[in-house]
């Protein structure tokens, strides 16, 4: 049920924890049919702080990868909700918005933040692209949308 009050720190954490887990279980089982193996797709993303060096830390480089999953997930879904506050059509048309958030965070993060990190680049495919604006939408933009509005008053 909705509060008549916003509660925007449940509404960070509870978007954050849930797009984060949506979007790392996504990424294990897509990149995983690929080949793609959970310790080191976890040290891969603990290389966009550390560089390629990531990759020879272990579980210690893994479990840093989760905790940006998590970080990064919880930074986006305070973007949303802070902006929120102010444009109301992220919460009247969550649905909408969510989807459209999710192709914003997915081209942000591989046009802007990615090329800034110490991350591996990886060559761009239609492929690649299309896969990840699907588990951006269904993992990370809906989820932060409709949590947003579960906490937003009505």
């Amino acid at each position: 049920m909705t509060s008549t009050k916003p509660r925007p720190l449940p509404a960070i954490i509870t978007g954050g924890l849930l797009a984060g887990a949506l979007d790392i279980t996504a990424a294990f089982l897509v990149y995983g049919y690929f080949g793609a193996k959970p310790i080191p797709l976890l040290q891969g993303i603990a290389a966009g702080a550390l560089g390629p060096r990531s990759f020879n830390g272990g579980l210690a480089t893994a479990a840093l990868g989760l905790f940006f999953q998590f970080l990064i997930a919880t930074i986006w879904t305070t973007v949303y909700v802070i902006a929120s506050r102010s444009i109301s059509f992220l919460i009247t048309n969550a649905p909408l918005a969510g989807v459209l958030y999710g192709v914003f965070v997915y081209f942000f993060m591989n046009r802007v933040v990615v090329p800034l990190s110490a991350a591996r680049k990886y060559p761009f495919t239609i492929r690649g692209m299309v896969i990840g604006v699907i588990i951006h939408i269904v993992c990370v933009g809906l989820p932060i949308a409709l949590v947003t509005r579960r906490f937003s008053r009505k």
